[in-house]
């Protein structure tokens, strides 16, 4: 707990949709900050539940049960995050697309047993059934399809930034006039710390990332940060990071860190896909 003036910020790190949340609040209490925090946390715990593919009974996965066979009614949160995600695969070209999830894990583990890459025409095969123009939606019946047996959306790629901002929203609500919600380096902000100055935000070091690389001072902003340092494999003595190339079906090489800012951790989570540089995003329409 920091303390300024008499305001406070208190901070509560745990476990959610597979990955570290840190939400922080500024309030007058620790007991009103927990109430507003304990919120935000239920707040994603709720879209987990929605967006999950580890649950059969997850509107994710009829959609994906359905593919190739009839329409699937979902309720309007869903189909309007599918809606903008399609919107932001005509933006980056196809370099982000939630149909990623027709990728065969097993084969893309990046584990000590991945000792090599696969064949160009394997990958190839492997990316067939990605395809954002193949979903779908029929905004009368608030229904998605997926035309071909075998695809698969998952929302690994936007998912967290909407859940953080989902949260932020509700923490709001509950009177939070300040603070921080960082799904695991996919973050967003309002208000500014007790003492008047604005969040600081640390951008790690992709050759060490227990190290801090640059620094950044930001209120009502959204930060997203991608590298090659979090999850990848060494082959004859290349890197190769976790993202998969949507048009080859191969990791991507030669990119160590991208960190997009933007007014909402929503459209800042998927754009490190496409951009190898430092960007400065304009809000949402």
């Amino acid at each position: 707990m920091s303390k300024g003036n008499d305001l406070q910020i208190y901070k509560k790190a745990c476990k959610l949709m597979g990955n570290r949340f840190e939400l922080s609040a500024v309030a007058t209490s620790q007991q009103q900050a927990e109430h507003i925090v304990d919120a935000g946390v239920k707040e994603i715990q709720r879209i987990e539940t929605l967006l999950t593919t580890f649950n059969d009974s997850s509107e994710t996965n009829i959609i994906n049960a359905n593919a190739g066979i009839k329409p699937v009614p979902v309720c309007r949160e869903t189909f309007d995050l599918v809606s903008r995600s399609i919107k932001i695969s005509g933006l980056t070209q196809g370099a982000f697309d939630i149909t990623y999830g027709s990728i065969d894990k097993r084969l893309w583990n990046f584990d000590k047993e991945m000792t090599e890459l696969l064949d160009e025409q394997t990958a190839k095969r492997m990316v067939r059934l990605i395809n954002y123009k193949n979903i779908v939606l029929d905004e009368e019946n608030c229904t998605v399809f997926l035309k071909e047996k075998g695809m698969r959306i998952g929302f690994g790629g936007i998912g967290k930034g909407y859940a953080a901002e989902r949260a932020k929203q509700v923490m709001q609500l509950h009177g939070a006039e300040s603070g921080v919600v960082n799904a695991s380096g996919d973050l967003t902000t309002w208000g500014l710390r007790p003492d008047g100055k604005q969040w600081t935000i640390a951008v790690a070091d992709p050759n060490n990332a227990h190290q801090a690389f640059s620094y950044m001072e930001i209120s009502n902003l959204a930060v997203a940060t991608s590298g090659n340092y979090e999850k990848f494999v060494t082959i004859g003595g290349k890197k190769y990071s976790h993202t998969i190339n949507p048009r080859t079906g191969l990791p991507i090489s030669g990119i160590k860190s991208v960190t997009i800012i933007t007014t909402n951790a929503e459209i800042a989570d998927p754009w490190p896909h496409r951009s190898p540089l430092w960007v400065l995003m304009p809000a949402w329409t």
